[in-house]
């Protein structure tokens, strides 16, 4: 028989299963300006957590979004940081991973895609699918993250309902089946037609504008029947849309949806606060509840395990009056108390909780309980970087969090040489949040690192940082590579003896090679073919 420490009671593991079976926590991933800003306000709207949007939709006198913080964000309009916004929708709890919308900060959105159970992707209706929902998307299904898809933008111009479809299969490969379809073409969005089974209209839902699109649009609901004398052509078409979506087997199969082959999908316009509500509703109904998650071992960790968490995000400066640094954890198994004294699995030293957060944009709020599927905030996290494990009971760790391929490479020094012992300490603090990847080599020595980037702004992040948080001015000069490989140390002393090539060994150990551009890859991997040159994650070919 197990002791009460070993594992948890029946009473206590049905409560914890229950609390799990009421979360809901995703990430939205899309391309810069499809709107998942607007997106992330207007779920918060419907929520009623704000009583009115945020942001003026315009490019003049644009206020800062709830989820943005940083005076690059609200200077800018962009997102460059993640942010854990919790709120209850009916019976649920829902866990929203804001993520960046900023192409140059995807590897955060990279990272954020391991402590979601679900994505929901957002795709502008004239635009179609474009470079970074694509990369985003693959990570997803890397992941085996199901995917709920949401085009944006109906109230503008833009491409035919069916045609976005098409181009869903034929580039990703992704099954898309519409939950809702739009009465109305784009630029003319009246409302959505509720598909029930074989592609039968169930229900159409008629939306109001307010003014701004600041407050929750009125919403109507009529019958088909209703639907057909109010809307005339507009209906007709909506219908026959769907069913020859049903002919053709496009509709929703939950099965098949966890098992990422298809995805449900709404029509919306995040501006206007349309289809919203019908977004919540779908996460509530098909996105899975968080599950057991497997150990560095392979052994499953079922979410009614003793308490274990995965950190995923370190953000420094969030409170500039304090300088603190906060570390965003998943929770895994168990429940979660404030002020309980977990073990670091990477250390193996106790970790004081004492300090716990839910975050919601700039306001903070003292977590005194959570359960799996969570994101909490622990303060002043000094020794806690992504990927790492914390735990009560028996040890157990989980695999870290991938690096992902870098795309941009500079080097940075000091300025002045009696800063060297602050420079080090901060590219040690930003290394460890993960905001660049710092590699080093002994031909270029300790003083001048190389930082490797998915996008050039996160340059800006760490020279802006070195200067505010620890009195650092320093020179940043770009490096003429395009792209990185992993590769060994058999390999590396060849691959330093090519032309065009550098190699450098990264604060995890992992060495990689970087190229001035991939006709120099191509043509050493084919003139040297044993070499070890391994694509890393969210990588070009």
């Amino acid at each position: 028989m197990s002791s009460p420490t070993a594992s948890a009671t029946s009473a206590t593991a049905g409560r914890l299963a229950g609390e799990a079976a009421r979360r809901r926590t995703f990430a939205v991933i899309s391309h810069p300006d499809a709107g998942k800003s607007t997106l992330t306000e207007a779920l918060a709207l419907h929520a009623k957590v704000i009583s009115e949007a945020g942001a003026i939709h315009g490019k003049a006198g644009r206020k800062s979004t709830v989820s943005d913080w940083m005076e690059m964000e609200k200077a800018r309009g962009i997102s460059v940081s993640s942010t854990a916004l919790q709120f209850e929708y009916g019976e649920c709890v829902i866990n929203l991973v804001d993520t960046p919308g900023h192409s140059d900060f995807s590897e955060d959105t990279y990272r954020v895609l391991t402590a979601v159970d679900a994505a929901v992707m957002l795709i502008d209706a004239a635009k179609g699918l474009e470079p970074q929902t694509l990369k985003l998307f693959q990570v997803a299904r890397d992941r085996g993250i199901p995917v709920i898809t949401v085009i944006n933008k109906w109230d503008r111009p833009g491409q035919a309902p069916l045609e976005l479809l098409d181009e869903i299969v034929d580039r990703i490969g992704l099954t898309p089946t519409p939950l809702f379809l739009p009465v109305g073409i784009a630029g003319d969005f009246r409302g959505l037609l509720r598909r029930g089974e074989e592609g039968a209209a169930t229900e159409y839902i008629h939306f109001t504008r307010t003014a701004g699109g600041a407050t929750i649009a009125p919403e109507e609901s009529y019958s088909p029947e209703q639907a057909a004398e109010r809307e005339g052509d507009a209906w007709t078409t909506a219908a026959e849309e769907s069913e020859l979506l049903s002919a053709a087997g496009q509709d929703h199969d939950q099965e098949l949806f966890l098992a990422g082959h298809t995805s449900p999908v709404i029509y919306a316009s995040a501006m206007l606060n349309f289809g919203v509500r019908q977004l919540l509703e779908t996460l509530v109904e098909l996105a899975p509840p968080p599950r057991g998650r497997t150990d560095i071992k392979g052994e499953p960790r079922d979410t009614t395990a003793p308490f274990s968490a995965v950190i995923f995000k370190v953000q420094a400066g969030m409170d500039t009056a304090h300088r603190d640094r906060l570390a965003f954890m998943r929770i895994v198994s168990g429940e979660f108390e404030r002020g309980m004294v977990v073990t670091h699995a990477q250390t193996g030293r106790p970790f004081a909780t004492k300090y716990a957060l839910t975050v919601f944009g700039r306001e903070r709020t003292t977590v005194d309980t959570a359960y799996p599927g969570d994101v909490v905030g622990l303060v002043n996290a000094t020794a806690l970087a992504p990927g790492h494990t914390l735990f009560v009971d028996k040890k157990v760790e989980f695999p870290p969090i991938p690096s992902f391929a870098p795309e941009h490479f500079a080097s940075l020094r000091a300025k002045t040489a009696d800063k060297y012992k602050q420079f080090r300490k901060a590219m040690d603090q930003l290394d460890s949040e993960g905001v660049v990847q710092v590699l080093r080599n002994d031909a270029r020595g300790e003083q001048s690192p190389v930082l490797a980037a998915v996008g050039p702004m996160q340059f800006e992040v760490v020279t802006a940082r070195m200067q505010s948080e620890f009195n650092v001015e320093t020179q940043l000069d770009h490096l003429p590579f395009q792209l990185a490989r992993r590769t060994d140390a058999e390999s590396a002393a060849e691959l330093s003896r090519q032309r065009g090539v550098e190699v450098f060994t990264r604060t995890d150990g992992v060495i990689l090679a970087l190229f001035s551009d991939k006709w120099r890859l191509q043509y050493i991997a084919k003139e040297m073919p044993k070499l070890t040159l391994e694509l890393l994650v969210a990588g070009t070919e």
